[in-house]
Parts: structure tokens; C-alpha cells; sequence
């Protein structure tokens, strides 16, 4: 009973620290599926778990597609949308290029999804509940996954190169940004907390190794043992291929390290090390906040995620629910989509996230 206690006063100090939250829109529901796909939940955690099996990095990259897909015009699914004549895909955008993960996992499910429940789940739901699994296999928390979304007609390359912080922005950039999409200081603190799992590019981080801001010298804030680390993964000529991980103590685990990580000058990415080094920055105490307590982190995550994934979401007689997620209905391949666009009653516009 006294954990039980305990584990209330958690989740409501986490309400708490998320002044400005909003609650769920009114037509999303988790049980929104619970009589056309009974079987939904069941099914998106069985194609992960396997794919998981050989691929420890897949939870971290769902939850970053469905990041990538919220913060580019909503939850909407307009992330997994390719080129056609009509459509600049998003995932040619310079945060997405060639480093988008679990676009073919996102589609198994889907394949899955239709063989069980055709015309039925959105692919923007597939991406909300993927994210949610994803947390759940690396040791994360689990939740109640607001559903009824529907899917975009359209993508924004624009918005993404615009939308998704990059990983050399400031506390300040990042603030904006998030605050930009409805969230706030403690969203941001919380969300960025997913990256304790997963891995990134030498190029996003390089900077700080060799020339931190063009002064010949390293970023000052990075641990030195773990920059000598780092520049024998990251040579000055690392190519697309060196990856490492995003949390050096525990890499395919969701927990609390990332945070202690940080105390420590061993944030990876500038973008992570600037919400503790940033002198009186409001992020730092939350981080020494999520460092000594995995409870309110997870708490916290909980609550930011399900904010996340009302961004400006589609429902009712709004969007589509796609048969596949790569395409609109009604084209399925650049060559279709081609000969359809020319239709002028079909209204493809062309977007970004």
C-alpha cells in the first residue's frame, strides 16, 4: 500500500510540473479500437519484439519517428509519406536524411494490421502505440495510448528542416522549439530523456570532438576521458557509417542514466549536455531531478508523450486512414502517383516535419 502511495505521488507531481497541460483531445481514446481491432495492441507488440530480436536500437528509433512525425504539421503520420510528383517526402529533410529507423517495421505492422483489420488503424495510431512499445522493451514505462487519429493527405519537407531542433541548439533554441508545438520546459527535459537508448552519427557531434564553434578546440563542457573515448570512434574524417551510442552506461536500457550522464559532461550531443551546463538554465535542476529519481522520469515521460501525441492530430472526416503508410490512398508507387496527380479533383499538397 505505501508503494502504491508513493507511486500516486509520482504521477501527480508530474501533472504538476507540466503547468499548460492539455488534456487529451476529446476524440482520442485508448479505447478507440477496442470493437473495429480488438487485437491491435497485440499485434504491434509481437512485430517489434521480434524485429527487437535482432535489432536492439529499433525501440529508440520508434520513438524518434514518431517524434520526427509529431513536431512536422502533427501526429499525423506525414512523416512516412515517399516522394510521388505531388509530395517531397520528409524523409529527404536534412534532420531526417538517410537516418530515419523502423520504416519497415512501421510498414509489417501496418501489413499486419490490414490482414486483421483492413481500412480500420490509422498508420499516425501504428507510430503512437510503436513508440509506446518501444519504451516498454528497452525497461521503460508503459501507458494508455490515446487513439483515433488519422492520417495526413500530404507531407512538409519545409517544416521538417524547420521544426525539429537540431543537435547543436542552445537551451534557448530548444526551449523555442518546443514551446513552438504547445510544449514546455519540462517536456523538453522529459522527451529528451529518450535518448538513454539508441545510437547517432559521428557528424552530429563532431564539432565538439575537434573545432566545438570553430576555435580549434573541443567543447569545454565534455568530459575528457570521454572525449578521448569519442575521437577513437569519431576520427576528423568519420564517414556516415561511425555510429555510438547515446548513453555510454547503459545503451539499449530506458532509464534514468541519460540524466546522470549528463552531470557528469558525458551528454553525447551538445543539444543534451546544454540543458545541465547551460548556467542557470530552469532544465538544470529538472535534470538533477530526473537523475535521482527514475520514478518522476518515467512519470514524467508518460504525461509528455501523450501531450506529444496531440500535437495537432486528424480526426473525424478529417485525413484518411491509409492502406499503406508510404503512400495516400489510392497511389502506391512514384509511377501511380505520377498518372493520379494529374487528376485535378485529387488534392495532394505538399508539406513537412
Amino acid at each position: 500500500m505505501a508503494s502504491m502511495s508513493a507511486i500516486v505521488v509520482v504521477v501527480l507531481c508530474a501533472f504538476a510540473m507540466h503547468a499548460g497541460f492539455l488534456v487529451t483531445n476529446a476524440q482520442l481514446s485508448p479505447t478507440f479500437y477496442d470493437e473495429t481491432c480488438p487485437t491491435l495492441s497485440d499485434i504491434v507488440f509481437n512485430v517489434i519484439s521480434n524485429a527487437s530480436l535482432t535489432d536492439p536500437r529499433i525501440g529508440a528509433s520508434l520513438i524518434r519517428l514518431h517524434f520526427h512525425d509529431c513536431f512536422v504539421q502533427g501526429c499525423d503520420g506525414s512523416v512516412l509519406l515517399n516522394n510521388t510528383d505531388s509530395i517531397e517526402s520528409e524523409q529527404d529533410a536534412a534532420p531526417n536524411l538517410n537516418s530515419l529507423r523502423g520504416l519497415d517495421v512501421v510498414n509489417n505492422i501496418k501489413t499486419a494490421v490490414e490482414d486483421s483489420c483492413p481500412e480500420t488503424v490509422s498508420c499516425a495510431d501504428i507510430l503512437a502505440i510503436a513508440a509506446e512499445v518501444g519504451s516498454v522493451l528497452g525497461g521503460g514505462p508503459s501507458w494508455d495510448v490515446p487513439l483515433g487519429r488519422r492520417d495526413s493527405l500530404n507531407a512538409s519537407q519545409a517544416l521538417a528542416n524547420q521544426n525539429l531542433p537540431a543537435p547543436f541548439f542552445t537551451v534557448d533554441q530548444l526551449i523555442a522549439s518546443f514551446a513552438a508545438q504547445g510544449l514546455n520546459t519540462t517536456d523538453l527535459v522529459t522527451l529528451s530523456g529518450a535518448h538513454t537508448f539508441g545510437r547517432a552519427r559521428c557528424s552530429l557531434f563532431l564539432n565538439r570532438l575537434y573545432s566545438f564553434n570553430d576555435t580549434g578546440n573541443p567543447d569545454p563542457t565534455l568530459n575528457t576521458t570521454y572525449l578521448e573515448t569519442l575521437r577513437g570512434i569519431c576520427p576528423e574524417n568519420a564517414t556516415v557509417d561511425n555510429i555510438t551510442d547515446l548513453d555510454l552506461s547503459t545503451p539499449d536500457q530506458f532509464d534514468n542514466k541519460y540524466y546522470s550522464n549528463l552531470q557528469e559532461l558525458n551528454g553525447l550531443l551538445q543539444s543534451d549536455q546544454e540543458l545541465f551546463s547551460t548556467t542557470g538554465a530552469d532544465t538544470v535542476d529538472l535534470v538533477n531531478s530526473f537523475s535521482s529519481d527514475q520514478s518522476a522520469f518515467f512519470a514524467n515521460f508518460v504525461v509528455s508523450m501523450i501531450k506529444m501525441g496531440n500535437i495537432s492530430v486528424l480526426t473525424g472526416t478529417d485525413g484518411e486512414i491509409r492502406t499503406q503508410c508510404n503512400f495516400v490512398n489510392g497511389i502506391s508507387s512514384p509511377t501511380l502517383a505520377a498518372v493520379v496527380s494529374k487528376d485535378p479533383k485529387v488534392n495532394l499538397v505538399a508539406q513537412s516535419k
